[in-house]
């Protein structure tokens, strides 16, 4: 009672599984006889398309015409393989077998054109035509061979249509059988069927709505087959989309907070005709306008009545042949005040480069103005009361001389009778002398200085000869360098060279860089003068010593009035402060430069005199003329 309807059932399930296997196999051969026939029709497509272009390209010459046939021969080789596997019956190969001639052929054809048209040696139409002929009789060939393949291929199609119909047929009563043994199977089959991959498949249509529409999908069970992993992949990309809308809008969101919050600078945005399209709060801040008021007005009315009727046009046309453009100018709030501000206009292009509009940043720069007006009044108070001081200096020293012209005069008769007095009077003397004489040069000093500033120093140019020079001032300095216990040495240039200079003030200079060199020298053993000339034929004189030179700090202040470096560590040494500083003014209102560069040890200073007469340094009468 069971084991015969189990026998007949699973009798049943073996022939329905035959059946079920001749059919696919029946219907798999007539799926490769249509992927045969898609291939068939792909090879013929591929050859007439190469053999238009081939053709063009004889005609043209253009390179755009051999993309077809680029593309035959890249696909056709692969298309041939497959159609070589998928084809099983021997008419049809032996069909097939005709075709790789013929399309052979056509190939060989199509080099030959493309070799004719890019001959170094002109082809004639003549030429060009028989070739095209030629390529269009075999293409025919190929066409024909193609359609006997295509018959013999639809004759075995019907064959194995014919074929599967036969199968279901013989199969047909077993099947019946079958269904009834097994409809409760079937029945359950069903039910699985319809609870299991219907369901699933009709969730996932459902997913794919929600996908396309920017929605959570709904989690599936996890499945190992083909749906369940179609499923998780879907889930997947929704998740991967959310985040990245998700991440875009909150960039987006920050960005346009950002721009809205920022109060320094307004940012708003027009379109191509320079209508106001958004505005943030700096905006809004340096402007007054209310974005509600503003938005869909043209941004010309920021700008004051004169330049309203062009400026704004301009700044969009360099914007849009620059891509940007920037101004400074005044601007017009809505009370009617101005405001200096900077303006920056950016053309907005899309990924194909055209105008979408232009993004506008202004800044108001009135303190900066403001300051700057500030700045210019301050430097103009500066140079008055530079000019008063220099003024006030000439004067002062002026006057202390009447004074002490007196004091030394008296000094000076105090000498002459200097042994009749004793001692301590003796030194009296020399104290109101040598304080006199120190106040002098001081006094002298100040003049000088006061003079070079004012613009008032006169100078008698000449020329100078640098050798001659140089020995001249050796004589005069070497009892100052003697005295401090000091060489004095010479490195004279050749002979010959000249410079244009005031030659007293050229004197003045040098004494005063020897005269420091031997003051401050109290380590070392020389002092060393001398020049050397540049290819320009401009002369170098320098002063040089071994002593202990300058701290690096303070090298910046060499050049300072009243400035007396580590002067704190040197409490005997005499000096007013002002050497260096006048020595300056001086080489400078004869068109040179003066500098200190450090030795070691010791100190060299330096300074340059032209050759060549400069406008400062020609005679007084040639100027006034």
């Amino acid at each position: 009672m069971i084991a015969l309807p189990l026998a007949i059932l699973i009798g049943a399930l073996a022939s329905l599984y035959l059946a079920s296997n001749a059919e696919a196999e029946a219907e798999d051969d007539v799926r490769r006889a249509f992927a045969i026939q898609r291939d068939i029709y792909q090879v013929r497509a591929m050859l007439a398309e190469a053999a238009a272009g081939v053709g063009d390209y004889a005609l043209t010459r253009e390179d755009r015409f051999l993309e077809p046939y680029e593309r035959m021969e890249n696909q056709l080789s692969p298309t041939l393989q497959r159609l070589d596997v998928a084809i099983e019956d021997d008419r049809v190969q032996a069909g097939f077998q005709d075709l790789l001639r013929v399309v052979e052929q056509k190939r060989e054809g199509l080099r030959e054109t493309i070799a004719l048209a890019q001959s170094p040696q002109p082809s004639t139409q003549t030429e060009i035509e028989e070739s095209l002929l030629a390529s269009k009789m075999t293409l025919d060939a190929v066409r024909e061979e193609i359609d006997n393949i295509q018959r013999l291929e639809a004759i075995v199609l019907d064959e194995r249509r014919a074929l599967v119909d036969d199968v279901r047929s013989r199969f047909f009563a077993l099947t019946a059988v079958s269904g009834i043994v097994g409809l409760l199977g079937s029945l359950m089959a069903v039910y699985l069927f319809s609870t299991g991959i219907v369901r699933r498949v009709s969730k996932l249509e459902q997913n794919a709505e929600m996908l396309a529409r920017g929605e959570r999908l709904t989690e599936l069970p996890e499945e190992a087959d083909e749906i369940g992993r179609l499923s998780q992949r879907l889930v997947g990309a929704s998740a991967l989309l959310r985040k990245r809308e998700d991440d875009l809008r909150a960039s987006e969101e920050r960005f346009r907070l950002v721009i809205e919050r920022v109060r320094d600078y307004g940012i708003f945005t027009l379109d191509t005709g320079g209508i106001v399209t958004s505005w943030n709060l700096g905006a809004e801040r340096i402007k007054g306008w209310q974005a509600e008021e503003i938005l869909g007005q043209h941004f010309s009315q920021f700008y004051p009545d004169d330049t309203r009727d062009y400026l704004p046009d301009q700044m969009l046309e360099r914007a849009r042949a620059e891509g940007a453009a920037e101004d400074e100018g005044w601007r017009v709030r809505k009370d009617g005040s101005v405001f200096w501000a900077n303006v920056v206009i950016t053309a907005l292009r899309n990924e194909a480069g055209e105008l979408q509009g232009f993004a506008k940043v202004t800044r108001d720069m009135t303190e900066r103005r403001r300051s700057e007006d500030a700045l210019r009044l301050a430097r103009e108070d500066a140079v008055a009361a530079s000019l008063a001081k220099s003024e006030f200096l000439s004067r002062t020293s002026h006057e202390l001389r009447t004074p002490l012209n007196a004091i030394l005069g008296f000094g000076q008769l105090l000498e002459i009778d200097l042994e009749d007095f004793s001692q301590p009077h003796q030194e009296a003397v020399e104290r109101i002398t040598r304080a006199g004489r120190h106040l002098l040069s001081l006094i002298n000093d100040l003049l000088d200085i006061s003079s070079i500033e004012a613009g008032g120093a006169e100078l008698e140019y000449e020329e100078v000869d640098v050798a001659a020079m140089l020995e001249e001032v050796h004589d005069l300095a070497e009892p100052i360098v003697s005295s401090a216990g000091l060489s004095f040495e010479m490195a004279l240039p050749e002979a010959g060279a000249k410079v244009v200079a005031d030659r007293r003030r050229m004197t003045q200079v040098i004494l005063n860089l020897v005269g420091n060199a031997a003051k401050y020298n109290v380590e070392g053993s020389f002092v060393r003068l001398g020049a050397s000339l540049d290819g320009d034929g401009a002369a170098t004189f320098f002063v040089e010593d071994d002593g202990p030179g300058i701290d690096p700090a303070n090298a910046s202040r060499l050049f300072t009035a009243f400035d007396r470096l580590g002067q704190h560590k040197r409490d005997k040494t005499e000096g007013t402060g002002l050497g260096l500083a006048l020595s300056k003014g001086l080489v400078e209102s004869m068109g040179g430069q003066i500098g200190y560069s450090p030795r070691k040890p010791g100190s060299r200073f330096w300074f340059t005199l032209s050759s060549q007469p400069t406008e400062n340094s020609r005679p007084k009468a040639d100027q006034e003329s």
